[in-house]
């Protein structure tokens, strides 16, 4: 049995385009002789679709798709869209074959945690589904489930075993499953799990494309019997997996670093997000520093060197290290490349504000205007040619508030906001090894880092020591108190606890950024501003 998971990258809302990129994907699979064809979980509008879904009228349009998609069947298919009743809504997989609707499964865990909030929208199916149809003239019973379904182990039940008992043949999953570090080895591990419990094939297609902060990575997964794995799709890119069920052999594992996987999906994210926001070009202000380094890196590969603008913002502080490792980057990367001196509209602000300011030190306010007047340029050049600006912050300066609101934090997209300065560092090293050059200059991952706000200015963390500390809190959602029992500074702690703590709304002021770690700053997130909360002061 001749099996294709179409691994495809539908936009949200995009219904009529999404329809067309299915029927497609489908008349491609049968061509290529397949005897199922199965794509990703609510492929019809993309995933995630959010409130659209409180629209009568998209979920009208969307059935109109589904029924204008099964109207074109002939080989079965399994796909995923929603199905509304005069009271509910679900999330369904439907198997199609010959112009019908043979099943339709309504998803039964619904995950609530994190980025999803499908309990705000769906309501629960009750039931584990197994269908009949026919594939090469044989009966094949089908066992359906959707994403979550998979992911039953914090649940009461166990639908791989439901779906065994109730006479599945084999499982077919239907996933839209966003990546982070890590999470292919755990999909992977769960499946294996799922097969060693139940002695049957298990298929998993799952969705590839970025919607606003999520990355989904693709990678489709089909495990035989035996818990082998016979097919693996390409990771961040559309893919048409092709197995044979009763006949493929065992697969290696694609191996990738650490390092590819988290540049692969940041590169998705800023391709998609230019492709479907309707934008083709980016501004990026460049610093000459390891940040803005990387992310000029990132937005070459996802739009290409020509749809790419750098801007040199020089201060009276500005090094000129710092402005050469700007230009190199610059001519590296084959980008459009200017310089707007800084310093005469920094002094017009500080003549302005002189008077109110008399009888006063020096110190972050007048730092602060350097990095707004930053922010107005890109902002301007972004406003005069349609160009969207990059912002370049990282995760760890992000927690501790070491940022500018209305100046660095400008953009329409934070490229790499869940990127600590440590995976910052590793992923320009990856960079230049992978090009075998200097595409980020050397000095420019080797100088201290600094914002040159003022004379001889270094950023004021040893962010080799901060920068973990910082993955703990926010990432592994470890307490406070749980890292000085384990040995970590208490003041250190009690300082970065509490500059994450008052820096939230900043945060929730800057781009959307993208995604790649289990929690990262955004929608799946959700701390009170307000919140005189102090686990160590309390």
């Amino acid at each position: 049995m001749k099996i294709a998971l179409c691994q495809i990258n539908p936009t949200v809302g995009a219904i009529d385009q999404n329809k067309d990129l299915i029927l497609n994907w489908y008349q491609k699979s049968i061509d290529a002789g397949a005897d199922l064809v199965i794509f990703p979980e609510l492929a019809i509008i993309g995933y995630p679709p959010q409130d659209l879904l409180h629209r009568q009228s998209f979920i009208e349009k969307a059935k109109d798709a589904l029924n204008s998609i099964v109207k074109n069947s002939t080989v079965p298919m399994i796909i995923g869209n929603t199905m509304k009743t005069q009271t509910d809504l679900y999330n369904c997989s439907f198997l199609c074959a010959k112009g019908r609707i043979v099943g339709d499964y309504k998803k039964m865990l619904l995950p609530t945690y994190d980025v999803f909030d499908e309990d705000r929208y769906f309501t629960r199916g009750d039931s584990p589904e197994v269908y009949e149809v026919e594939i090469e003239g044989r009966r094949r019973k089908i066992g359906l489930q959707i994403c979550e379904d998979l992911w039953d182990k914090d649940y009461s039940c166990n639908l791989a075993i439901a779906l065994k008992e109730k006479g599945a043949d084999f499982i077919v999953n239907i996933s839209a499953s966003p990546y982070t570090v890590g999470r292919l080895e755990d999909r992977m591990n769960l499946i294996k799990s799922k097969v060693s419990e139940t002695g049957i094939p298990f298929v998993y297609c799952n969705l590839v494309g970025a919607q606003d902060e999520l990355i989904f990575d693709g990678q489709s997964l089909v495990f035989d019997s035996s818990g082998n794995l016979i097919g693996q799709g390409n990771a961040f890119e559309e893919d048409l997996l092709f197995i044979d069920l009763d006949k493929a052999n065992t697969i290696e594992i694609k191996s990738e670093s650490r390092e590819e996987k988290i540049y692969g999906a940041l590169v998705l994210g800023v391709r998609d997000y230019f492709c479907k926001t309707g934008h083709k070009e980016a501004v990026i202000g460049l610093s000459g520093g390891i940040d803005s380094s990387i992310t000029a890196c990132i937005a070459v590969d996802a739009l290409g060197a020509d749809c790419v603008h750098g801007v040199s913002m020089p201060s009276k502080y500005s090094s000129e290290h710092s402005k050469d490792d700007a230009k190199i980057l610059a001519e590296n990367l084959g980008i459009d490349y200017r310089s707007i001196p800084i310093e005469s509209m920094v002094e017009s602000f500080d003549d302005s504000l002189a008077e109110s300011f008399v009888n006063t030190q020096s110190g972050v306010a007048e730092e602060n205007i350097q990095a707004r007047v930053r922010g107005s340029l890109l902002m301007a050049l972004s406003n005069k040619f349609n160009w969207l600006v990059l912002s370049t912050g990282n995760k760890t300066e992000l927690a501790m508030g070491y940022c500018t609101l209305y100046g660095d934090m400008n953009g329409g997209l934070a490229v790499i906001s869940d990127l600590s300065k440590t995976d910052v560092y590793a992923l320009s090293r990856w960079v230049n090894d992978k090009s075998m050059s200097e595409r980020i200059p050397v000095n420019s991952i080797k100088k201290p880092p600094s914002a040159e706000l003022r004379p001889d200015q270094v950023d004021p963390f040893d962010y080799d020591i901060v920068s973990p500390l910082v993955a703990s809190l926010i990432d592994d959602e470890k307490s406070p108190l749980n890292l000085i029992e384990g040995g970590a500074n208490p003041e250190l702690i009690n300082d970065i606890s509490r500059r994450i703590r008052l820096n939230e709304y900043k945060r929730r002021q800057a781009a959307p950024g993208l995604r790649v770690t289990s929690k990262a700053f955004g929608i799946g997130r959700r701390v009170p501003i307000v919140n005189q909360f102090d686990e160590l002061n309390s």
